[in-house]
């Protein structure tokens, strides 16, 4: 067993203790509303996203209802999301193209959703993953982040980071761990104001000089001493 593999194997039982059960963290009814919702949550916070899609699946729920609706009277349900006129002209477009191509329904592939407007591959790895609980894991900032962390890819890029990542966990736990990453990288392994030593994986999982390095960009915080004299600090 390679280190990298008993790494992975050692991260998956913290993953497991941390987070046991594990929800998509977008609210939808369905595989329409869980791609319009990721395809809003770009640059956006899930937590923005919840707040606006009740309101815009009031008015069209399905494809076949948002496609009637022009991009004009999309945009102000999304406004708050960032980038709403971009997002407004695609979740407009792709639901045209599902009521014309699939009848309305989202197609259960990667290649397919990713001809959509404003779907990339890790929205379409998303989708599959949990609105049809496919093989898939999408790589996020989150999961890029701890992947170079955590000594498990070079993460040089996406590609190589979900190819190493796939190699390393059982294609049956991709989807729990890519959600478990997202929570976890929340909470303990957040991209600012990091401090290695109080994280339950990069306290040991990270390399020295990658700790030093993210000290010099400020991303990590050194653990500070304790005061030696009373009231000192």
């Amino acid at each position: 067993m390679s280190d990298r593999q008993a790494r992975a194997d050692r991260i998956v039982g913290i993953l497991d203790h941390y987070y046991p059960m594990v929800e998509a963290p977008l609210a939808h009814e369905d595989p329409y509303q869980l791609l319009v919702a990721v395809v809003l949550s770009a640059q956006c916070t899930d937590a923005r996203v919840n707040a606006v899609t009740p309101a815009l699946f009031a008015r069209a729920p399905d494809a076949r209802a948002m496609s009637k609706l022009r991009a004009a009277e999309i945009e102000p349900y999304i406004r708050s999301c960032g980038l709403a006129p971009r997002k407004a002209a695609a979740i407009r477009e792709l639901s045209k193209i599902l009521v014309d191509e699939y009848g309305g329904d989202v197609p259960n592939d990667v290649g397919a959703l990713e001809e959509l407007p404003g779907v990339g591959h890790k929205t379409a790895s998303v989708v599959v993953a949990q609105a049809f609980e496919e093989h898939a894991f999408a790589v996020d900032t989150h999961i890029h982040r701890e992947a170079g962390r955590w000594q498990l890819s070079r993460a040089r890029n996406v590609v190589e980071v979900e190819r190493d990542l796939k190699a390393l966990f059982p294609p049956e736990r991709w989807g729990a761990i890519h959600l478990q990453m997202i929570y976890f990288g929340r909470s303990h392994c957040t991209a600012r104001g990091h401090v290695p030593a109080d994280c339950p994986v990069c306290s040991w999982a990270m390399s020295k000089a990658r700790a030093e390095a993210e000290r010099k960009q400020g991303l990590s915080k050194p653990v500070k001493k304790r005061a030696r004299a009373a009231g000192r600090r």
